[in-house]
């Protein structure tokens, strides 16, 4: 069973799709974003990234993950998980577009979990 509070801020991070303020809102200050031919560094590269693949090729578009392993250690959690973004008009990924996915997850005393990294690479075919 997913710890609760990881559960609740994965959930966060995706009804926050689409709202790139909200979406980085849950990411660390010095949090990283690495994919493929992409690396982003800190909260505000994070969300400036993001509006501008909402104001382009990811508008209307969703996203689907499904935590696959879990483990917190203490403050830090790691979670892999299959992931995909749905396009606009579509019932389901494309053939091709999922992903597996790493977030590392930490939490400060007295503060919420939040995003301090994510990485993806597609999934095998």
């Amino acid at each position: 069973m997913m710890h609760p509070e990881i559960r609740e801020l994965l959930d966060r991070v995706y009804a926050a799709w689409g709202d790139a303020d909200a979406f980085a809102a849950l990411y660390r200050p010095d949090a990283t974003v690495v994919m493929p031919g992409v690396f982003r560094q800190g909260r505000a590269a994070v969300r400036d990234s993001m509006a501008a693949a909402w104001a382009g090729p990811l508008r209307g578009s969703r996203a689907v993950d499904e935590p696959v392993d879990v483990r917190v250690l203490g403050d830090t959690a790691v979670v892999v998980s299959r992931a995909a973004i749905v396009l606009a008009g579509q019932d389901s990924p494309a053939p091709g577009a999922e992903r597996i996915a790493t977030w590392v997850l930490t939490r400060s005393p007295g503060e919420d979990w939040a995003v301090a990294a994510y990485t993806n690479t597609p999934a095998a075919a």
